[in-house]
């Protein structure tokens, strides 16, 4: 891997960094924020101090050769305890429990820390190494231990969040938590990911302690790119359960807007005067939908007195006598009655008659059965499919009445 193959994951984890810097800014109270934030900061840092050009500046600047390999490995000790305390907080339990559990493994970290500084202060590591210390100075003093510290530390606590993730995927799955069960999944595959870059790095170490270079390859070319898959894999699985939702939000509100525009449309000459919603390009797929959804409650009021109840009777016992559930035959019968009265307002169809017509109050509300967003999405649907089959509208009854 060259440099672009780090600076570009460090790039995408530092822009999903400053894009939810603003609500870290409002949640830094909460753990679960300042887990998140450790972890695209430490993603971040990962990638931007672990590329060549990087560890060739740094230690530069420092005067210290190879400062750059322990400055990783603290980094990544950092995002491991991360991912572990959000999932702990993500999962929930008693406060006291939490906050205890949150000390330990930051404690933890802090000694594993501590002691990678130090065992990398005793060693003698004069050659630079932008990209395959581990295995040049895998049979160094000191090194070789810091190596192994931070390989099993690292594995260790993926090892931890993944077995946690998996239980509790488990658990949700009976409760039909999908987004979180899918997320949970994904960070069982992005942690089992980062458990392979730690083996293969450890194998081609091993390697060298029995005195041959040949799988070098493993941790200078295959690790490093299973640790961008991992990152990139883990940011998913934690983004999917909070991201998810909004995106189904918005599809099933999309299509609510989408499924209502028939109806909508067909109503227009009932529009009256008064006052749209103003609907901005910046407004939201759910206000888009509910003010649709507004306008045809509107203009359903303005085409009241043009309802004929015997319509929506005659029409219901049709489609529970043809096999519809009660809701179904619902809507059925009221898209019928508004065909109806569109088609009579137009002077295509018969008149209205019935408790509608007569001595109607106009600015009296309709009582209909159907409203909101979704349903009002049924029944534009339903309407638009009376509209292109051959239901006699307002002269049929059904067979044997």
């Amino acid at each position: 891997m060259t440099g672009p193959d780090y600076y570009v994951p460090a790039v995408l984890a530092a822009i999903a960094l400053a894009v939810k810097s603003p609500s870290f800014w409002r949640t830094w109270h909460s753990p679960m924020s300042k887990s998140i934030f450790v972890i695209l900061a430490s993603s971040t840092a990962v990638f931007l101090f672990s590329a060549p050009p990087t560890v060739e500046r740094v230690n530069r600047v420092t005067g210290v050769p190879n400062i750059s390999a322990p400055l990783v490995y603290c980094i990544l000790t950092c995002l491991s305890c991360a991912s572990l305390v959000l999932v702990i907080h993500w999962r929930g339990g008693p406060e006291e429990t939490l906050r205890r559990h949150t000390r330990m493994w930051i404690a933890a970290t802090a000694a594993v820390v501590a002691t990678l500084c130090l065992l990398f202060a005793l060693s003698d590591v004069p050659v630079e190494q932008q990209r395959s210390f581990d295995t040049f100075y895998a049979n160094t003093p000191y090194v070789r231990e810091m190596i192994v510290l931070y390989l099993g530390a690292h594995t260790a606590t993926s090892l931890v969040v993944a077995a946690k993730c998996w239980r509790w995927a488990r658990e949700l799955r009976a409760l039909q938590a999908a987004w979180t069960h899918w997320g949970l999944l994904i960070l069982v595959s992005a942690f089992v990911i980062t458990v392979a870059f730690a083996l293969l790095k450890l194998l081609a170490i091993g390697a060298r302690w029995a005195g041959t270079s040949a799988w070098d390859p493993l941790s200078t070319e295959v690790a490093p790119a299973l640790a961008g898959l991992g990152v990139g894999v883990t940011t998913v699985g934690f983004l999917l359960p909070v991201v998810g939702p909004r995106l189904e939000s918005m599809w099933v509100s999309w299509r609510a807007y989408r499924a209502m525009e028939p109806l909508w449309r067909a109503l227009e000459p009932f529009a009256g005067r008064g006052k749209r919603m103003p609907i901005h390009p910046t407004s939201s797929l759910e206000f888009r939908a509910m003010a649709r959804s507004t306008e045809i409650a509107d203009r359903l009021l303005n085409l009241a007195p043009h309802l004929d109840g015997r319509q929506r009777e005659l029409a219901e016992r049709y489609a529970s006598a043809h096999g519809c559930t009660p809701d179904a035959a619902v809507v059925f019968a009221e898209a019928a009655t508004i065909r109806a009265a569109l088609l009579a307002a137009e002077g295509v169809g018969p008149p209205a008659c019935g408790p509608a017509s007569a001595g109607v109050d106009r600015s009296a509300p309709m009582r209909t059965q159907v409203s909101g967003t979704q349903g009002l999405a049924r029944l534009s649907i339903q309407y638009s499919e009376i509209c292109r089959s051959e239901f006699p509208v307002g002269v049929t009854r059904p067979e044997g009445d």
